[in-house]
């Protein structure tokens, strides 16, 4: 039993100071030890292995200097910056595959593998380079992102046309400072299957750069589901009560308060939100009202996957959280990830009730 009890993440607003948007531009916690080497390939998906090889290719040819000398100026910044070199080979690299086929376990590996310091690299879901964006003005994230060696994109969003043309243009000018870029993405809507590969829609957005990227395809399945069961039963309200007491750093609320309390908090402050949380407690799991809380709820459960915050649950099972309607609609891919996610957080916090 904690002398204080549970937090709540209702009681918390974070403000989030634009410096700390890009210290924190780094692989989450979740994959801060991943390497090549501890990524495990399907024997049945040659094109895993494939992907290993050709990646850690790529890792190594970015080392030494700069790729160019674009974005720098002379003496205290003045003068006419030098002309950008045209950089060998592609300098982009595309991972196209399904989701929980380890496509950010392979980006991160990328960036943990190349030989620079970590302020030269910078790692980030899309949300996340489009809330630097918001935060830094358009200029300013160029300034900053263009000393760098890499940028990689977890989870382009295609299905943004907006943020879609602002982060291909800021990678447009990203490229032309010498900039190597990584990305994995989302799938359009209405795609079958699953939304399984979406290369062609990727190198479409992307318009001028996709003569950048090398394009590697990634077959298999959710890796967090192979050979496991289904989300797990729900807990009573008073077990995940008791042990939200009983667990040190645990947060208690109930869910369809939590959801209300989203709104008031923007997307880009959701991994603030989840600062110092050993577990999440939640009572009363019901299905989301609405597509924007649907689309809140996705980034929560990516910021609290990424930090490996397990999740206890009473109410409905996680693979009951979104409607048929919004299964079968433009945003499906998201929420199918959310439901694998908080499923896989679900499974790491029954060890949070006592036997």
């Amino acid at each position: 039993m904690t002398d204080a009890g549970p937090l709540s993440l209702c009681a918390r607003e974070p403000r989030v100071p634009a410096d700390r948007l890009v210290a924190e531009m780094v692989p989450p916690p979740r994959f801060d030890s991943v390497r090549f080497s501890t990524y495990i390939p399907d024997p049945n998906q040659p094109s895993q292995t494939e992907a290993v090889r050709v990646l850690g290719g790529f890792a190594g040819g970015l080392g030494g200097a700069h790729a160019s000398g674009a974005g720098r100026r002379g003496l205290f910044g003045f003068g006419r910056p030098k002309a950008p070199k045209t950089p060998a080979g592609p300098r982009g690299v595309y991972l196209d595959g399904g989701y929980g086929v380890g496509k950010t376990h392979l980006l991160a590996s990328l960036w943990h593998a190349t030989p620079a310091e970590p302020a030269r690299k910078a790692f980030g879901t899309f949300v996340e380079l489009t809330n630097l964006v918001g935060a830094l003005g358009f200029q300013q994230t160029v300034q900053t992102l263009s000393g760098h060696r890499l940028l990689c994109i977890d989870e382009f969003e295609l299905d943004d046309p907006g943020d879609t043309v602002l982060v291909s243009t800021l990678l447009g000018k990203l490229v032309e400072a010498g900039v190597a870029l990584a990305a994995t993405s989302n799938t359009l809507p209405g795609k079958l299957g699953e939304g399984r590969f979406a290369a062609a829609d990727f190198l479409r957005e992307i318009q001028g750069l996709s003569a950048r990227f090398r394009t590697l395809r990634i077959d298999g399945e959710d890796y967090r589901h192979r050979g496991l069961p289904e989300a797990p039963k729900p807990f009573t309200d008073e077990e995940v009560t008791k042990a939200a007491y009983a667990t040190e750093g645990a947060s208690l609320d109930d869910f369809p308060h939590l959801l209300e309390h989203l709104a008031k908090v923007h997307p880009s402050r959701y991994g603030a939100l989840t600062d110092g949380l050993r577990a999440v407690c939640l009572t009363d799991v019901r299905p989301v009202p609405d597509q924007s809380t649907a689309l809140r709820l996705v980034v929560l459960a990516d910021r609290l996957y990424d930090r490996e915050v397990p999740v206890l649950a009473s109410g409905l099972p996680f693979d009951r959280l979104f409607s048929e309607e919004m299964l079968n609609g433009g945003y499906r891919k998201k929420y199918f990830r959310a439901i694998s996610r908080l499923t896989a957080l679900a499974r790491d916090a029954k060890g949070l009730v006592g036997s």
